[in-house]
């Protein structure tokens, strides 16, 4: 069955992990043209990023734990994709746990995230010959170090895949060798985003992400804490931006395999919380703490071949994003908070 000729008149696109952070973003770019089967099992993630989408007859939430096998016909719900006939075009796998501060209680999830998921999802893309794309990471790279802090997709890393977060950094680089090897296998046109810090509005709260945890401090007056130091930096890309990026290389050419996807320009995150702290008119502080295990010293994506193959740069200015991301805050941080405690 031809991925690029749907026998009706939109595409049939699966996205997992569509009710998190990305996810939820990616489902309403692609509702503006597709039909969207939005599959998570809410372990990480919330009902509340998609509730705005559920009126909507293209879009369908399915709560299914993609760590198990899937079988699209089992589910009544799609009767109305007629998937029997037209099958599935396309394939975003994002389901993965990226919690900070839970990320302990998460290890198996993770593991499993980055191996039975990414296969089951290997296997549909293989059965109805749906194009692929895997939301890596840039912690393939590894630790970013003074000699070595921007990372070209040509650069195979350096992980120890025994580390507390090897199953998480190590499980990325293996979800990255299934994607390679049913491509070689089955022929399969998939791509990999290697994803780099990316913020905005849906984020999680309280969880360890500086970003949203920055202005919610600021918000109640309280000390914004840093974990690490003064030193510490990050490349900050608004979620809008990467969210065009993932399109753009889902609907790109087979030539385009792996893309880093991300900001180019590196903040100190102190200089980031300053901001906020302005921008929210705050009497708020600033505190270092000890750097938390799921947060990594990392570099900064080299985006030739985003710009050069798929004429992609971010273009959201970080007082923007940040200014959308506080504006969210505002208005959602009572309902966020509860369904984040």
């Amino acid at each position: 069955m031809p991925n690029d000729k749907p026998i009706f008149e939109k595409k049939n696109i699966l996205v997992t992990g569509g009710a998190g952070f990305l996810g939820s973003h990616l489902c309403e770019k692609l509702l503006e043209s597709g039909k969207i089967i939005c599959m998570d099992d809410l372990s990480n993630s919330s009902i509340q990023n998609i509730d705005h989408l559920l009126q909507y007859p293209d879009f369908e939430f399915i709560k299914y734990n993609v760590n198990e096998p899937i079988d699209l016909s089992a589910f009544e719900e799609l009767d109305k994709f007629r998937i029997k006939y037209q099958g599935i075009q396309e394939i975003y796998h994002l389901a993965c746990p990226t919690s900070p501060k839970n990320f302990e209680d998460l290890k198996i999830h993770s593991l499993k995230a980055n191996s039975n998921s990414v296969i089951n999802t290997l296997e549909l893309s293989a059965k109805y010959k749906a194009k692929y794309l895997f939301a890596s990471s840039s912690v393939v790279y590894g630790d970013a170090t003074e000699e070595n802090s921007m990372f070209s997709e040509d650069y195979e890393g350096r992980v120890n895949h025994l580390s507390p977060r090897a199953c998480y950094d190590e499980g990325k680089r293996f979800a990255e060798t299934c994607v390679a090897t049913y491509k070689q296998v089955y022929n399969i046109d998939a791509n990999i985003a290697r994803i780099f810090t990316t913020y905005g509005p849906r984020m999680k709260l309280r969880d360890g992400l500086l970003i949203p945890d920055f202005i919610l401090d600021a918000l109640d007056g309280r000390d914004l804490v840093i974990y690490g130091d003064e030193t510490l930096t990050q490349s900050l890309c608004f979620v809008s931006d990467m969210i065009d990026g993932l399109v753009r290389l889902m609907n790109s050419d087979e030539s385009v395999s792996i893309v880093n996807l991300g900001s180019d320009q590196i903040v100190k995150m102190a200089d980031v919380a300053r901001k906020i702290i302005e921008m929210t008119d705050s009497s708020s502080k600033i505190i270092f703490e000890e750097p938390l295990m799921f947060l990594t010293k990392k570099g900064t994506p080299d985006l030739r071949t985003a710009k050069e193959q798929l004429g992609w740069i971010p273009l959201v200015r970080l007082e923007d994003g940040l200014k959308k991301t506080i504006d969210y805050a505002i208005a959602n941080r009572e309902i966020l908070t509860l369904n984040n405690k």
